[in-house]
């Protein structure tokens, strides 16, 4: 079974989330959608699109959605359900929440610094 299959996402809290995603877009050239976030779609050496993508998103500080760490980072996975089993069989913190959405599978386990940790089936095809 293949766990981690790359990084789908990269998650963390500001003090002003607002103006620390000003200064990615201007400064770094982020391209900073109204959600908070920006979407990197995969590309080959020749600049050809292929299926797959990274997320990057600032939450504000107070936000719940990343645990109490700074950050959370998202990984790919093949098959949720399996792996989060096989997690909760080797003892680790595997959340009981899971959910199924149209940007599909999403698991939680917490690593043993207490750092919230997404797992991500993207859905078919992606």
């Amino acid at each position: 079974m293949a766990r981690v299959t790359g990084i789908g996402g990269i998650f963390f809290k500001a003090k002003d989330a607002g103006l620390l995603r000003d200064w990615y877009k201007n400064h770094l050239g982020i391209d900073v959608s109204n959600w908070g976030g920006a979407v990197f779609e995969w590309a080959d050496e020749a600049g050809n699109a292929f299926k797959g993508m990274t997320v990057w998103t600032v939450f504000d500080q107070n936000s719940t959605k990343i645990g109490t760490a700074g950050f959370m980072i998202n990984y790919r996975v093949d098959n949720l359900a399996e792996l989060l089993a096989k997690l909760k069989q080797e003892g680790c913190n595997v959340d009981d929440k899971t959910e199924d959405s149209e940007y599909g599978k999403f698991g939680w386990v917490t690593d043993p610094e207490g750092n919230k940790i997404e797992l991500w089936e993207p859905p078919a095809g992606q």
